[in-house]
This record gives structure tokens, sequence and C-alpha cells, in this order.
């Protein structure tokens, strides 16, 4: 939740801004970033969002099933699969989008910056690069069979 506002000729206008990690914690997770004049609003809309584009992360025992590293301006996520009993080693927002799509065991490293939004995207870009690469895998499973 933040608070935004806008300077035009009449005043200034405030907003609200929220991000909302949504998550069935068996897999699926989406990310949903919106703006309204209040807080119920702003929440009710990100839900939405949210819940519009939701993600299929593959889980190998509560764990990614490999090392990946992602970008989003200037946020940097590296990602490395645990054994089971680690626990979530993440911080930020990180922990949350991790949390959400139901991963028990992983090490996180955020580099670059300390933006709450911009570290959550990066870490949801990181887990759709996961989904599209298992999705190709199975593809070519299914060719060679």
């Amino acid at each position: 939740m933040r608070r935004v506002s806008k300077k035009t000729q009449g005043g200034t206008n405030v907003s609200f801004s929220a991000l909302v990690v949504t998550g069935d914690k068996k897999g699926k997770v989406g990310l949903g970033l919106a703006k309204a004049p209040n807080v119920a609003d702003a929440i009710k809309k990100a839900i939405r969002l949210g819940t519009r584009d939701l993600v299929q992360v593959p889980l190998v025992e509560g764990t990614i099933p490999y090392e990946t590293i992602s970008k989003y301006g200037a946020a940097k996520v590296l990602f490395r699969p645990a054994p089971k009993g680690t626990g979530l080693i993440a911080g930020s927002s990180v922990r949350a989008v991790v949390e959400a799509a139901g991963i028990t065991d992983i090490v996180c490293k955020v580099m670059g910056t300390n933006n709450k939004t911009s570290n959550a995207r990066a870490t949801f870009k990181a887990l759709k690069q996961i989904e599209t690469l298992a999705k190709k895998y199975q593809m070519l499973k299914a060719l060679r069979a």
C-alpha cells in the first residue's frame, strides 16, 4: 500500500497504489498492481488484476527445479533450489511472492534495488521463466516419444 499524489492545475490529487500477490500455495501465483482514489478500491482492483494473470510454477519437492536469474529495471533476483528443511531464505517482497507460490525451500538473493515493487516484479518474471522452460521441456519430451 502506497499513498501517491499528482499535482494538477486545481491542486493535488491523492490516490493509493496497492501491490497484491495472489496464490494457492500449490504452484499458482499472480501479481497485481493498481491505483484508486481510496484504499479498499485499490486493493480490490489489484486482487482482480493478480488473479487474471496467474502463472503455474513447477515445484519439485517444495523447491524450484533449477537455478534462475531475473532482472526487472534495476532489480536483479537470483533463485537457487534448496534441499528439504532449508526453508525460505528470502527477503523483501520476494518472500511474499515465493510463499504464495507454495515454495517451501529456496535460497534467494536480491541485488540492485530495495524497491519492493521492482523486486516483486523481478521475482514474478523469474517464476514465469521457470514455467515457460518447463513447458518447452514437456513439448520436447512429447515430440521425442
